[in-house]
């Protein structure tokens, strides 16, 4: 089976009736005779191709995200074809060609990317599993690949039946996989992005797009959206940053367009990032952006000139438009009213940009090779666990209620603040990690070592009080300080 992405653009010349009711930009497959049926009826790549559609509206809405399911049954399907097993077989050959498929995985080839890792291998049976219940469902097959067993799962002091997967491996618990940045490590990342010393000085010869790079970055850590989110987020689209500081943090809204799911959400971000970052707008965008002639490459689509530009819509092409419904393909489109990309961050003369994997890749081997060799690799939603472990602990520490409290009614925060006095820890998280369910929340946070948080509240708390002597808390960390050195005693 070939793959490729589809587009309706030239459907006229198909001589079709009507257009194709099949979603933009959706992952489709093919045989080599680019037939769809043949003497013994619809092919199987036909059939994928039917579930292919239907994934934006069971379970699957995010497009990034099929390329990755229809990838999964394309490559079961394929190893199937080279041992005679077709994807609709019988049970017990479909069994013995997914044990053969698990070794496969396991112990393949070492070139190319046909070993899985434990996580990636169930990310596929999970997938795989989803086909198939869907083709059952639909009356293409009788038979499953897979075996599974009832367990009982237990959360929140509720119990529900289960079904596991017998295919699936064990794997290590998901507060091992998972990490954050501590707050000293957090605050050298930050000066990494912007080429700073871990002092604070500047190291040489800073480059290009070291404000952006650091206001960005900032920007992500304080406000915990995914990469996608910020990636597309338009500089119209960034909150004004209030006339006075203050401690209470600014609402960032999210739009619909760009979010998981397309679920709105209102984020927050605190005043001094938010400074950080219209200080990037207001000088280095400004100038990358001021008599750009850029326009998007043809391959993206044709260019949507921005006439007139406010927070909420603009005029695009000659008609008003809001942002808010735009996804990212059309918004890296968009070519400001004065030049330029309509998108937060750009490079050179006024181009998008959306490449923050190397910048946080390369920042973080900057730093483990010229500061600190136990620095960790640092992704974009490694920002996003930091946001939610430094936000969780000023919640349970009372450090936002306090700030609200000194809010008045007539403020522009006053909303907010009463938002903050009133409602729980958790449920504010929820809100801005936008979750579907507190229950989400929990999870997520207990994938984070939240410990640490309630053991450090509980120690601070008891030294105000006075019942925890300092001397013995000190007395303890002593007991640590061979650790850190590589000793035993």
């Amino acid at each position: 089976m070939e793959q490729a992405f589809y587009s309706s653009e030239g459907w006229e010349d198909w001589g079709l009736e009507f257009k194709p009711v099949i979603p933009e930009g959706m992952v489709l497959v093919f045989d080599d005779d680019l037939r769809f049926e043949d003497e013994h009826g619809l092919r199987t790549s036909a059939i994928v191709n039917r579930w292919a559609c239907e994934l934006p509206t069971n379970g699957c809405p995010a497009a990034n995200s099929w390329p990755s399911y229809v990838g999964a049954v394309r490559q079961w399907s394929e190893f199937g074809e080279e041992h005679g097993v077709g994807l609709f077989d019988g049970r017990e050959r479909l069994k013995a060609l997914l044990s053969a498929y698990a070794v496969y995985r396991s112990q393949g080839p070492i070139d190319g990317r046909q070993r899985f890792r434990v996580t990636t291998w169930n990310q596929h049976m999970t997938m795989l599993s989803t086909f198939y219940g869907w083709a059952i469902e639909n009356g293409y097959t009788t038979a499953l690949p897979f075996t599974y067993r009832q367990a009982t799962a237990v959360f929140s002091g509720q119990r529900r039946e289960v079904r596991r997967n017998s295919a699936r491996r064990r794997q290590p618990k998901p507060h091992v996989t998972v990490k954050y940045l501590e707050d000293e490590f957090a605050d050298l990342f930050h000066k990494g992005l912007a080429r700073l010393r871990p002092d604070g000085s500047v190291e040489g010869y800073r480059g290009r797009e070291m404000a952006r790079n650091a206001a960005v970055g900032r920007f992500v850590f304080s406000s915990g959206p995914r990469k996608q989110e910020f990636s597309y987020l338009l500089a119209c689209e960034v909150p004004k940053l209030p006339s006075r500081r203050s401690d209470v943090p600014v609402l960032v809204p999210l739009p619909e367009g760009i979010t998981k799911g397309s679920k709105f959400r209102n984020t927050w971000i605190d005043y001094d990032a938010l400074a950080e970052l219209h200080n990037y707008l207001e000088f280095e965008r400004a100038a990358a952006v001021q008599g750009s002639t850029w326009l998007p490459p043809r391959r993206w689509g044709e260019p949507l000139v921005v006439t007139e530009a406010t927070a909420r819509g603009g005029r695009v092409n000659g008609s008003w438009m809001s942002w808010e419904t735009l996804g990212p393909a059309e918004r890296r489109r968009l070519v400001a009213p004065g030049g330029g990309s309509m998108l937060l961050s750009v490079w050179g003369p006024g181009r998008p940009f959306t490449d923050w994997n190397t910048v946080f890749e390369r920042a973080s081997d900057r730093i483990r090779e010229r500061y600190e060799p136990r620095f960790p690799h640092v992704t974009p939603h490694r920002g996003r666990h930091t946001f939610a472990m430094q936000t969780m602990a000023k919640l349970v520490r009372g450090y936002y209620e306090r700030a609200a409290r000194v809010v008045g009614e007539a403020d522009d925060d006053a909303g907010l603040a009463l938002y903050l006095k009133t409602t729980e820890p958790l449920l504010v998280l929820r809100d801005l990690l936008g979750h579907s369910s507190v229950l989400t929340t929990e999870l997520y946070l207990n994938r984070l070592d939240t410990t640490r948080i309630f053991a450090e509240l509980y120690r601070q708390v008891g030294e105000d009080v006075g019942l925890l002597d300092r001397s013995a808390v000190d007395e303890a960390a002593v007991e640590f300080e061979d650790d850190d050195n590589g000793e035993d005693r």
